[in-house]
């Protein structure tokens, strides 16, 4: 997986400026899971239109160029790639995580002219600065991110992170926590959505997330089978008798 997040130049665009990094998931591993899934899915209703099967061919080095085709077409006919900005946003400003006081970061993205106009009226305090020729319009708040970075950081120092991110919800900007796995696991739009199921195991019940998507009937959650359980059903569907399935178990 980390060798074609290389080859794919997922490396090349992701980390500090510093240092690149790879992706905590295996996503090369996962993009190609996910075209195969979607190609067998495509694949079955032509077959329900037309009566024929295709071949699929699926490549990890595909699907993650796939994956990585903004920073792919940014960098066209020898355009110069996005840099590495760690968790900011490589071509909008401010958009990333910033420190609050008391140590602790909030994760906030403009994206507009009017969310500029009300952080800086409503979160900042600072109405002004949303005319600084320096700050007016994302080319230059981009150009100008490092000044842009300590008018912010001065801001938020005597806040708390709860409470920039009131004056974030009061501007209608969108704004995010920086959770640990731990606090995913506790996550209350997870348990809100009744996310978590126990599935059965040879170790006894453990938690299992659902699949994205919610079907009226709800996906299928069966348990962890045990080493082997299934092979003699297996084999039966592959069309082995009795006779040779109990042969291959005195083998």
């Amino acid at each position: 997986d980390l060798l074609i997040q290389s080859e794919a130049g997922f490396v090349s665009v992701t980390g500090t400026p510093e240092e690149p990094s790879k992706a905590g998931p295996s996503i090369a591993d996962i993009a190609a899971g996910m075209y195969a899934y979607t190609n067998i899915l495509a694949a079955l209703l032509q077959r329900g239109q037309t009566g024929k099967g295709q071949h699929i061919d699926i490549s990890m080095l595909e699907s993650l160029a796939e994956w990585t085709s903004y920073p792919l077409y940014y960098a066209f006919d020898g355009a110069p790639p996005p840099p590495r900005t760690g968790a900011s946003h490589a071509t909008i400003y401010p958009y990333g995580p910033f420190p609050t006081g008391g140590n602790g970061t909030v994760m906030m993205g403009l994206q507009n002219e009017r969310e500029w106009l009300k952080f800086c009226e409503v979160v900042l305090q600072q109405p002004a600065v949303a005319t600084d020729p320096r700050f007016t319009g994302n080319a230059k708040r981009v150009a100008n991110r490092d000044a842009l970075k300590a008018l912010i950081t001065e801001a938020f120092e005597p806040l708390t992170a709860p409470q920039v991110v009131e004056r974030l919800e009061a501007a209608q900007i969108a704004n995010a926590r920086v959770n640990t796995m731990h606090e995913v696991w506790a996550h209350p739009q997870l348990k809100a959505r009744e996310r978590w199921r126990e599935v059965g195991s040879p170790a006894g019940m453990l938690p299992a997330m659902l699949p994205p998507g919610t079907w009226d009937q709800g996906p299928r959650m069966d348990p962890v089978p045990a080493l082997g359980e299934h092979t003699d059903s297996i084999l039966a569907e592959l069309g082995l008798g009795e006779a040779e399935i109990r042969s291959l178990h005195d083998v």
